[in-house]
Parts: C-alpha cells; sequence; structure tokens
C-alpha cells in the first residue's frame, strides 16, 4: 500500500455520495496522496480518515448501512485517528437530521441536523456560494489562513450541536449557523475546503499535518 506523499495514508470513505474524487485532488494539489476505499481495514490502518459527502442523509446513511462502514466510522471516532466531516460527512456525525423526516445519524457528536426556515426573500435555498466564517475558538486547521478569508457552501441544512463548546466557526445567512466543529480528534467542516481554493487547501495541510491522539 502506497502511504503516499510526506508518508502519510490518508483514506476517503467511499459510499458512493458525491465529491470523492474532487477532495482526492485537492488534496493531491495540497501536497498528499490519498486512497478512496470502503474497506473497513484501511479505514483502520490510516492514519488520517475523510468522510465527505454530497446528497440526501438518509440516502448516505442507507449506503453506509450497505457497505459495513458504520462501526468502523465509530471506531475511528475513538480511535484518537484525525477524522474530517466534510458537507454531508459533518451532518451524518450527529445523532438525527429532519430531512425528509427523522433520520438517526452516526451518533458521533450529540445533536441534530435542521433545515434552513424563514429566511428573508434574498437568502436562497440552498445556501450556495462564498462566505466567511467566524472564529469561536482556536483550532490547527486555520494555520497559516487569514481569518478573512472566504470558504464555499452548497446546503440546505445545518448542525445543531448539544456540546456548544465544540462550535469552532459560525457563519452569517440571515442569522449564524454552526460552520465547523472541532472536538479532540474529530473535526468537520458545513462548507467545502476543496472548493475553497488556496484557503480550503491550507486547511487540508494542516489537516493532514495533524499528530494522532
Amino acid at each position: 500500500m502506497d502511504s503516499g506523499i510526506k508518508g502519510v495514508m490518508i483514506a476517503i470513505v467511499d459510499y458512493q455520495m458525491g465529491n470523492l474524487r474532487s477532495v482526492q485532488r485537492a488534496f493531491l494539489r495540497a501536497g498528499y496522496e490519498s486512497i478512496v476505499t470502503d474497506e473497513p481495514r484501511l479505514l483502520a490502518e490510516a492514519d488520517k480518515v475523510i468522510l465527505p459527502g454530497v446528497g440526501a442523509f438518509a440516502d448516505a446513511m442507507q449506503q453506509l448501512r450497505e457497505r459495513e462502514l458504520i462501526e468502523p466510522l465509530q471506531t475511528v471516532a475513538n480511535s484518537g485517528t484525525p477524522l474530517l466531516g466534510i458537507c454531508l460527512g459533518l451532518q451524518l456525525l450527529f445523532d438525527q437530521s429532519y430531512e425528509n423526516g427523522s433520520h438517526s445519524g452516526l451518533g458521533i457528536i450529540p445533536g441534530e441536523v435542521v433545515p434552513f426556515q424563514n429566511l428573508p426573500t434574498d437568502c436562497k435555498i440552498p445556501h450556495m456560494g462564498w462566505n466567511q466564517l467566524e472564529r469561536r475558538k482556536s483550532c490547527p486547521l486555520f494555520d497559516g489562513i487569514p481569518s478573512e478569508a472566504y470558504f464555499y457552501f452548497v446546503h440546505s441544512y445545518y448542525v445543531v450541536p448539544e456540546e456548544k463548546n465544540i462550535v469552532t466557526t459560525e457563519t452569517d445567512y440571515s442569522g449564524h449557523f454552526v460552520s465547523m466543529i472541532s472536538r479532540d480528534n474529530i473535526f468537520a467542516t458545513q462548507f467545502h475546503p476543496e472548493k475553497s481554493q488556496q484557503a480550503g487547501l491550507q486547511m487540508l495541510r494542516n489537516f493532514a499535518a495533524l499528530p494522532s491522539l
């Protein structure tokens, strides 16, 4: 197994939901090779694990169940291995989503996923495009990234964590929503670092350089 540039094995979870190859290409631009896999053994062996995703919450959980990836992901989250959720991958970490009904998530982070509601007419759903992050606590993933940097979003739902101390950034879209969380070895973003140009690439570099806990 090729451990990748700089000797780091980065595994991107393949569950047939969205932006796997764009994440892989972004890591390559950031200076790191990665593998796309649905093999639990490789997730357990990886130095870093990425849970990306675009699409519907219920469909994503069904794909994870069919590939028997739920327990391996929970194990990774509890192992100290750095784990990065992106967009739908952030939402899947939570207990419950109310996207087209009520659906259980991975249960790694206490809280729920809810829709944008009662937005003014100039705020479209999905929230799509570039927006800034308001940092609520320090995080190593922001090393070398200007505080005024913009990141790219595409989403109609957002997370509401029970534990407020994990909120890393919020973003204003006619009101503030949580746009990034971090807790121990777990990091997750509602925005897409892989689509966020130089700021996003720097964030991926910072993640790849993290030590295991």
